[in-house]
């Protein structure tokens, strides 16, 4: 809801109970944050462009009457934020162990900042083993994927929702960094809202 139609509601409301006769002493007023409402928006877009993919990725179905039917032609567009959303979830442990590394950050922009390959002194083994065999070719190609995968997404969101323009896209990155920043596992790197590195 625009802070214009919220002020209007929010007028329109007094305006009837002055007219009723009402006092104003147990008016309760719950107003739903603009980021609220962003995020509400950006989530629900997400979750129809995740089913639509799933229209994408099908490959053929069944005819009630048991004729294998071909699937509808998909857009580019369509078909490109398939590819993207398979790519993050192919990558999804890399990353999560990425994070557990230190090797790379959830930034404000939504996407992953890469760090120096150190590997910590108390790291577990299985970390050590994961990093003594992760190559900085293979570290680059997987960061350079995801990243490119989450753009694609974070741009179809603003492309498919009708409410949405290209000036949107700042407050949407804002978001997924929120979102990718919560999913994090503790003791991940993550940057802050004042741009400074700390651990979630």
């Amino acid at each position: 809801m625009s802070i214009v139609n919220r002020q209007m509601s929010i007028a329109l409301a007094l305006a009837l109970l002055l007219a009723s006769g009402c006092t104003l002493a147990k008016v309760d007023v719950n107003v739903v944050s603009e980021r609220t409402s962003l995020e509400n928006q950006v989530l629900g877009t997400y979750n129809a462009l995740s089913e639509d993919v799933l229209l994408v990725a099908s490959v053929r179905g069944v005819s009630p009457t048991g004729k294998v039917e071909t699937p509808p032609k998909h857009s580019p567009e369509q078909q490109e934020a398939a590819q993207a959303l398979e790519t993050i979830a192919f990558h999804a442990d890399d990353v999560d162990t990425l994070k557990r590394l230190g090797w790379v950050g959830e930034n404000l922009d939504g996407t992953l900042t890469p760090f120096a390959r150190e590997v910590p002194e108390k790291a577990p083994a299985d970390l050590k083993a994961f990093a003594a065999r992760y190559s900085e070719g293979e570290f680059r190609q997987v960061v350079g994927e995801v990243n490119r995968s989450r753009e694609v997404l974070m741009n179809r969101v603003v492309r498919t929702n009708e409410n949405f323009t290209a000036g949107d896209l700042p407050a949407i990155r804002k978001v997924f960094a929120r979102i990718n920043r919560q999913n994090s596992a503790p003791g991940t790197r993550v940057q802050q809202d004042d741009g400074a590195w700390g651990a979630r």
